[in-house]
């Protein structure tokens, strides 16, 4: 815990990218004095990746407030209910109800144009005769989807360099949703082309969350790196005690 008393923030990545996506954050945070932690999410199945988050929790002295881009806003929706977790903050994320699956929520509202730019490959999993599927985007759609507002030189290393999700993450239903006790911040990238922008609305209205809206592809963390790191201590600030 920082020598302020602030909570630590906690970074939790999303589909198809790694911690290296809040790259342009974690310096504004850490300007503000901030401890940060930013941990790579397995990406193979929604209670698996929430119980390794929320076991690096557990393990951090002091408050928490759990960030969660894209599929890391399912990850925080189930870990969030740890003690020590004081606020949620989603960006560009899924908000999911208690019982509700990522591909249920998705399902309410038209296709993103991620839907068919997506990739299907089968990897072992250990122990099984019947192999898991990796889901990622196509390489060449990639910027446009994911990242039309990044620096194309980067956007170009993000897509070779994609953190494949299991395609059983968007069928298991979350277990909990740690927003109805936890004070919670949403933004919406109004210009996503990766989960359609209603719903992400739809999950922070019915979670009652505090909700801004940023002009921004997906990737809003590397677009719009001082306005994320100010929602994040907005949302330290109001929970700090």
């Amino acid at each position: 815990m920082s020598s302020s008393g602030s909570p630590t923030v906690v970074l939790v990545h999303g589909a198809f990218a790694d911690a290296s996506s809040f790259s342009r954050v974690i310096p504004e945070l850490i300007a503000r004095g901030l401890d940060v932690v930013a941990p790579a999410v397995p990406n193979r199945s929604l209670l698996g990746d929430a119980a390794y988050i929320a076991s690096l929790v557990r393990q951090i002295p002091g408050p928490v407030v759990l960030v969660g881009h894209s599929y890391g806003g399912a990850v925080i929706t189930v870990a969030g209910a740890e003690d020590n977790v004081r606020a949620l903050v989603y960006l560009a994320g899924y908000a999911l109800e208690k019982g509700e699956s990522l591909g249920e929520l998705q399902g309410r509202f038209p296709d993103s144009d991620l839907a068919a730019a997506l990739v299907y490959t089968p990897f072992p999993i250990e122990g099984s005769t019947t192999p898991g599927t990796d889901v990622s985007v196509r390489i060449d759609k990639f910027p446009s989807i994911f990242a039309a507002d990044v620096d194309p030189r980067l956007a170009s290393v993000l897509a070779v360099s994609q953190r494949p999700l299991a395609a059983q993450a968007f069928t298991e239903a979350a277990p909990v949703a740690a927003w109805k006790t936890k004070p919670s911040w949403g933004l919406v990238a109004s210009a996503d082309r990766t989960i359609n922008p209603d719903v992400e609305r739809y999950g922070y209205q019915r979670a009652g969350m505090t909700t801004v809206e940023v002009d921004s592809s997906h990737l809003v963390m590397l677009a719009h790196p001082e306005r994320v790191a100010e929602l994040i201590h907005e949302a330290v600030r109001a929970t700090a005690r």
